[in-house]
């Protein structure tokens, strides 16, 4: 391997293009508006305590008979599925036909420091569940479950099957003892109820850093050395600010909802092995017995892909789905192949058992 050879004239050249660069971006900062997200209109449909359930409005009316409930994570918010025009998930389905629904979580305060799974998943999610189903005269209705949403997504469904009729789970994970799951290796021995009776909820911040630490180097230098090629490009540069705003607008923990999650998923891996109860409703994957879509990404540093895999033959139905994206846990939602690929491919499975 030949030795990198840099002249005096080259590192000369690549200095002034710096320079260029820093100099264009200083006047395309200046000429930034707010950066916004959610492109997508919305009517406010029910409320609870902090929660909001929407429905979103396409340009022409829906052609899917049974409506789409999307029910996202906790840790992020959940404007990542219709972040922008060209980068929405939201607005792909709803292009297709699709009548689609979101659960949007808000901003927990300490009034919800003892807020449990059982209230979110027997509680909350039910109802939000129910309320689109009697908004459309039907019995059950379609669930799309993302990351830890599609965690608290299977356990409703094997705990009220009867109130679904198809069932996504997207960058889900199932399988919380992967050797490659370093968020699972790093709680493992965590004294979490020590954790959270001295945190109370969990600061977003301290989240948001261990996410980050996950991939120190990438997420915490290179995309910052990286911002140095598109400060002259106006489109870019929001769009990278656009993600930011995202990755750092996080809402903190509910501490007992945290505890338990760590407790029994994390740590008990209950949710494949036995033994999980939400509230008083347990949790076995064998009694979902309504068609699954599982999707996953192949490069994701969360929800490592054999994490979600292991959902295969452990449900209660033989109308099981996987498909594998070729991309990471942010790409499934905004990338260009994702545009292209996952909003039809979930548009399309519905299709096939309308």
């Amino acid at each position: 391997m030949n030795p990198i050879r840099i002249t005096p004239q080259k590192a000369i050249e690549e200095t002034t293009k710096f320079q260029q660069k820093l100099s264009a971006g200083l006047k395309t900062l200046r000429e930034l508006d707010e950066v916004n997200y959610g492109v997508t209109d919305k009517e406010e449909v029910y409320r609870e305590d902090k929660l909001v359930l929407y429905r979103f409005k396409g340009q022409n009316k829906p052609t899917a008979k049974i409506p789409l409930l999307i029910s996202y994570a906790l840790v992020n918010r959940p404007y990542m599925v219709d972040l922008q025009d060209d980068r929405s998930l939201v607005k792909n389905l709803l292009a297709l036909g699709e009548d689609v629904y979101l659960i949007d979580w808000g901003y927990p305060d300490l009034s919800d420091r003892y807020t449990t799974l059982d209230d979110y998943i027997n509680g909350y999610i039910r109802r939000c569940v129910d309320v689109v189903a009697k908004r459309h005269k039907v019995d059950k209705i379609n669930l799309l479950g993302i990351c830890q949403g599609g965690a608290f997504s299977l356990c409703f469904a094997s705990i009220y099957p009867q109130k679904l009729k198809n069932l996504i789970t997207m960058v889900t994970p199932v399988d919380f003892h992967t050797r490659d799951n370093m968020l699972a290796r790093w709680v493992r021995n965590l004294d979490v109820d020590l954790f959270v009776d001295t945190l109370g909820n969990v600061p977003a911040d301290l989240m948001n850093w261990c996410y980050l630490m996950l991939k120190p180097v990438r997420l915490n230098q290179q995309k910052y050395i990286g911002l140095v090629d598109i400060l002259d490009d106006k489109v870019e540069l929001e769009n990278f600010l656009r993600m930011e705003k995202w990755i750092f607008d996080s809402p903190d923990q509910v501490g007992e909802a945290f505890r338990q999650f760590i407790k029994d998923f994390y740590q008990g891996n209950k949710l494949i092995e036995g033994g999980l109860k939400i509230g008083n409703k347990s949790v076995d994957l064998k009694n979902l017995d309504v068609p699954v879509l599982n999707i996953f990404a192949e490069q994701d540093h969360l929800v490592p892909p054999d994490a979600s895999r292991a959902l295969r033959g452990r449900i209660g139905t033989d109308d099981y789905t996987e498909l594998a994206f070729k991309g990471g846990h942010i790409g499934i939602y905004v990338s260009g192949r994702a545009q292209r690929e996952v909003p039809s491919a979930i548009h399309d499975w519905l299709a096939a058992r309308a």
